[in-house]
């Protein structure tokens, strides 16, 4: 199994949703977060002098899929919220040991 994590800019999160979705994933977490990449908070040619303008709002998805599915559900991730702009986002995948449903008692490939 595989987690898929992507951040990405808050306004795209119906475009992810659809995404993963229609890539097959039963399931999703979002979480609201803040930070910065490359952009340095929004277009700015270099870092201000507030750190806390760095931080800009950003969404966090992570869906735990099959390791078939995960290059298709990134891929699909990341067709959904690329517009060719700085600030996109960005998405890893890592490996995961082992998942258990706890309402059911599932484990691993049945879990996910």
């Amino acid at each position: 199994m595989k987690l898929i994590t992507a951040i990405v800019k808050p306004e795209r999160l119906d475009d992810v949703t659809r995404a993963v979705t229609d890539a097959g994933a039963r399931g999703m977490t979002v979480t609201e977060v803040r930070g910065f990449g490359q952009q340095y908070g929004h277009l700015a040619a270099a870092a201000p002098a507030d750190p806390a303008v760095l931080m800009l709002p950003k969404l966090r998805v992570d869906v735990v899929v099959q390791d078939a599915a995960a290059g298709l559900v990134a891929e699909a991730i990341a067709k959904s919220v690329n517009t060719g702009a700085i600030g996109d986002g960005k998405i890893w995948v890592c490996p995961v040991d082992s998942v258990l449903r706890v309402r059911t008692g599932e484990r691993d490939g049945a879990a996910a």
